[in-house]
């Protein structure tokens, strides 16, 4: 099954036309986020909205202002994440990271920049009724924020997070899941779907998270470096809790089997006309190799 590459065309190219610095002096900060935000990839977050606004039967390029800015707070979170202070990795898809090439300090301001510039952009660049605007931002912020993406980052970093399976699904779903369901989620707000569209596609997109995370995992330990294009084995060189630390590698695939099969039994109830795009998706995110 085809993954969507014409959806990630259209974002990839979307992307390339931004811009962000106004001032000359400002300009190599620009450069920073440029090298990371363009450095390529699936597109995953973003052309899951573009595919969602498709299974809505909406014209997906009304939503690229804020597919763009969940690219761009993913951007950030890579940068992020690669930091010294952080996972201390030098390779982000088969380059040096953005620290790397430009210095700790440039980094942690092209991250925050591109945090920043994604908020800004969607409040001046999405159009649709102002107050589902304003709701899709406010949970694209929460799916972030404290009690999103930073909250599980936090849980990872200090080991916070309750021990056995239903804490890790708690760290994972906060950490990669709730960016993941807002992609999916958001699109639904913008476009003022009625609550029991949106709920099905929640339990969609939750799942689709904690398979992204426990494929992640599985690479993280059976891919080589080029495969992945970052250090292989970081997870374990860190001590980090994954679902292969936790269940094995046999466990982990178990796992993942049965988290694509939920994904795909939830996607048919909310979708029962079909998706074409959103399976392809779930089965590239099931099977990819990198």
């Amino acid at each position: 099954m085809a993954y969507p590459d014409g959806l990630r065309v259209t974002v990839d190219a979307y992307l390339e036309q931004l811009r962000f610095s106004e001032d000359r002096v400002t300009g190599g900060l620009e450069e920073a986020m440029r090298y990371s935000l363009l450095a390529g990839g699936k597109r995953i977050r973003p052309v899951l909205a573009l595919a969602t606004a498709r299974a809505l039967r909406r014209d997906e390029t009304e939503l690229l202002p804020f597919a763009a800015a969940v690219e761009l707070i993913h951007t950030y979170s890579l940068i992020h994440d690669d930091l010294p202070a952080m996972d201390d990795d030098d390779l982000r898809r088969g380059r040096p990271t953005c620290h790397k090439a430009f210095g700790e300090d440039v980094a942690i301001l092209a991250g925050d920049g591109l945090y920043a510039e994604a908020f800004r952009h969607v409040i001046a660049q999405q159009t649709g009724e102002p107050r589902d605007v304003l709701r899709a931002v406010g949970e694209l912020a929460a799916a972030t924020g404290v009690n999103g993406m930073v909250g599980g980052q936090y849980l990872d970093v200090h080991e916070a997070a309750p021990t056995g399976a239903d804490g890790l699904r708690r760290l994972h779903a906060l950490k990669t899941g709730r960016l993941i369901g807002a992609s999916v989620e958001c699109v639904l707000l913008l476009t003022g779907a009625d609550e029991q569209t949106t709920a099905s596609y929640r339990r969609y997109a939750a799942e689709l998270g904690v398979l992204f995370q426990i494929v992640d995992d599985i690479l993280d330990v059976t891919e080589s470096e080029d495969t992945l294009g970052k250090p292989q084995g970081s997870d374990e060189r860190h001590g980090k809790r994954t679902y292969v630390s936790e269940f094995g590698l046999a466990g982990a695939r178990r796992l993942a089997a049965e988290s694509e099969e939920a994904a795909r039994t939830a996607l048919e109830q909310a979708a029962p006309a079909g998706a074409s795009e959103l399976e392809q998706i779930t089965h590239f995110i099931y099977t990819r190799t990198n």
